[in-house]
């Protein structure tokens, strides 16, 4: 089976300049698995590259002098591909999660959204609190100030603050993300 190699007179594929499209400079930085390392002249560097059937690719193009790595291109760029992928993967994935009250929540509502936040904040989700403010009730920014700041004092074992109680337009809203699970000690 043949491996296709990127055509020499046509476009480069990617963001990466390779071969005869590195242009502008005299001398390259080259580095690989099978060549000497060191600086040379890219007429030299893309001769290497040819010797040894491979491309002459620009990692490093701000660099003085730009480094360049003798690789098969396609293979460097599914490596590419593939380290981005992992690297995505490992990120975290932050949920958020909201729980709208009104300024004068009754005791059972508000500890059965109490309850719901403890367990988005187990799971490791964010929590977005706001006090929702109708019509006139815009008025009572304080009960809604207040609940919050109750609300934040009853879930300070699960979570930490991120914001203190901020209204905007209507709502005023306050966001908690969860702690870290402590180590257990001996």
């Amino acid at each position: 089976m043949t491996v296709k190699r990127p055509q020499r007179g046509g476009k480069p594929q990617a963001q990466h300049r390779i071969n005869e499209f590195i242009r502008g400079v005299k001398e390259v930085r080259l580095v690989g698995d099978n060549v000497e390392q060191g600086v040379y002249p890219i007429e030299e560097a893309i001769k290497i590259a040819d010797g040894l059937e491979l491309d002459l690719v620009e990692i490093s193009p701000n660099a003085v002098p730009p480094v360049c790595k003798v690789v098969d291109y396609q293979k460097f760029l599914y490596q590419q591909k593939k380290r981005e992928k992992e690297q995505k993967a490992k990120t975290a994935k932050v949920v958020l999660k909201e729980i709208r009250f009104g300024p004068q929540t009754d005791e059972h509502d508000y500890n059965f959204k109490l309850k719901h936040a403890i367990s988005f904040l187990k799971e490791g989700c964010k929590v977005k609190a706001y006090v929702f403010f109708k019509g006139r009730s815009i008025l009572f920014k304080e009960q809604g100030e207040v609940l919050l700041l109750r609300f934040a004092n009853d879930l300070e074992d699960y979570a930490k603050v991120d914001s203190l109680p901020v209204l905007e337009g209507k709502r005023m809203i306050l966001m908690l993300s969860p702690k870290k699970a402590a180590p257990a000690s001996k």
